[in-house]
């Protein structure tokens, strides 16, 4: 097979469960070579061996499931592309970031080093398997690391294949990386990566390759490895994964966890009447039911907004890992996804599976001022949601998913990503962040004197002059409060 292989293409960003990772996810396809010494031809005896060359710190691996083109390609259609695929095998996307920077987007050194694409070892006929029900895993030192199928794909291998042939041939024998799932990481020497495709009762095998470490160092006439800790959080997935601290105070999020316990501790009508107070009177999401109205939820804002339907752009923007699965699958623990559905009721802007989903991820709650379906399972949810009405539609009927983390409208109210919603049985409210702590103080305070007023009612005494209190009331809330404090309390 190696032998027929004139190029090796792969794919930058494929699977929804990576995008959401990087944070990012593309409209099209984009690509980079490798070239084909980079190949080795990995074997179901034994593991074939990389080195890291010598200086590089981070051997980044990626499961991957490669296409080996078995008729030339050029210019075909969708419906004919996978004719074009002979065979289906295991890949290992190997690289160094540590020589990413003087790729400037190429990846021909960071990407291109001898043995950097084990494939192999067994090929599963392309025409006997479901290219939508292909399944990838990968092990590291024995402990499953990536686990993912093709059905959800951002684009399915027909279209990558299709894709590339109106530019360039492709050629018996060569080879397409469709990109990796989420989970890929960095070996070191010692490690050994294990890679299997699977679909239906056809198997790869396991492609096992072993990290050795390079003895010759870099030449002192062209880059040299250096890395840094951008490129560290790249290589492991993430700043915990890679062993670094969270990131600084302005990276922080405004949320902490002494101002959620504050607005928490609040309701929802002292918020209003302070922020009131500060001539923001159109900061409510209004007209919406709750799953769980007995819930107190605090959250940062993620958005979501759905247009009105036309049917050609629901072709382009509908399917896929459209943009309602981009927010689903990319809220974070304790964020709360707001959806604008224009008060639309006639739709389901959400239903179980996604709510699930968006549960899992450790969302706060979701809000949509359109319909929810599948309504008794999303009731069932630990997590609120707060909607319109339930209905039965599925999406397509009156919506398109459009575009996530914008400025959007939901229930009369403009939200923006990071702002902070709270929401009880009384309503829900959009607060501007900047503004959230001393707004919290100021509710505290009045919560303390509407306490004391209420005693004071409760003892007997009138409205008129205590609420609002006047000066003589003023005074005597002032010796009340300095009793309630540690300070002013009576000890043995």
């Amino acid at each position: 097979m190696l032998a027929r292989t004139r190029k090796v293409i792969a794919v930058h960003i494929n699977y929804p469960s990576r995008a959401a990772q990087r944070g990012r996810t593309p409209e099209q396809p984009s690509y980079f070579l490798k070239p084909s010494s980079s190949l080795t031809l990995g074997s179901a005896d034994a593991p074939g061996t990389v080195e890291r060359p010598a200086g590089c710190e981070l051997l980044g691996y990626e499961g991957e499931i490669a296409l080996v083109i078995g008729k030339s390609a050029r210019r075909v259609g969708l419906e004919d592309a996978w004719s074009h695929v002979e065979w289906v095998t295991a890949s290992n996307d190997l690289g160094v970031y540590d020589l990413r920077y003087a790729d400037k987007g190429s990846n021909v050194r960071s990407k291109g080093g001898d043995g950097f694409t084990p494939v192999g070892p067994a090929l599963i006929p392309a025409d006997a398997v479901d290219p939508t029900r292909l399944r990838i895993r990968t092990w590291h030192n024995g402990y499953l690391v990536q686990d993912d199928i093709t059905e959800d794909l951002l684009f399915p291998f027909a279209q990558l294949v299709a894709d590339l042939s109106q530019l360039l041939t492709l050629e018996e024998g060569d080879i397409i990386l469709t990109g990796t799932p989420a989970g890929a990481s960095v070996a070191k020497p010692g490690d050994v990566v294990e890679i299997e495709v699977t679909g239906g009762d056809f198997s790869s095998g396991r492609l096992a390759t072993k990290v050795t470490e390079g003895t010759t160092p870099f030449a002192d006439f062209g880059a040299r490895p250096k890395t840094d800790d951008i490129q560290r959080e790249e290589a492991y997935g993430s700043r915990e994964a890679a062993g670094l601290e969270a990131a600084g105070p302005e990276a922080a999020s405004v949320l902490t966890p002494e101002l959620k316990a504050k607005l928490e501790s609040v309701a929802t009508a002292t918020l209003s009447s302070q922020l009131r107070k500060r001539g923001l009177n159109n900061v409510s999401i209004d007209g919406l039911q709750a799953t769980r109205p007995d819930r107190k939820v605090v959250g940062l804002a993620r958005t979501l907004r759905y247009v009105p339907n036309r049917e050609d752009l629901f072709k382009t923007h509908g399917g896929g890992f459209n943009a309602q699965k981009r927010a689903i699958d990319s809220v974070n623990e304790g964020e709360i996804l707001v959806m604008e559905a224009r008060g639309e009721k006639g739709t389901g802007t959400v239903g179980d599976i996604l709510a699930l989903r968006a549960q899992v991820r450790g969302a706060a709650a979701i809000i949509t001022d359109g319909g929810v379906r599948d309504y008794s399972a999303v009731a069932d949810l630990e997590m609120p949601t707060y909607f319109a009405n339930p209905h039965p539609a599925v999406l397509g009927r009156r919506h398109i998913p459009w575009d996530t983390d914008i400025t959007i409208a939901c229930g009369g109210a403009t939200v923006q990503p990071g702002d902070i919603i709270v929401a009880d049985s009384d309503g829900i409210l959009v607060i501007p962040p900047a503004i959230a702590e001393e707004l919290v103080d100021d509710c505290i305070q009045q919560e303390k004197e509407e306490t004391f007023i209420f005693q004071m009612v409760q003892e007997g005494n009138s409205v008129d002059g205590l609420y609002p209190m006047n000066k003589e009331w003023q005074a005597r809330y002032a010796e009340w409060s300095a009793s309630q404090s540690p300070e002013g309390a009576s000890g043995d």
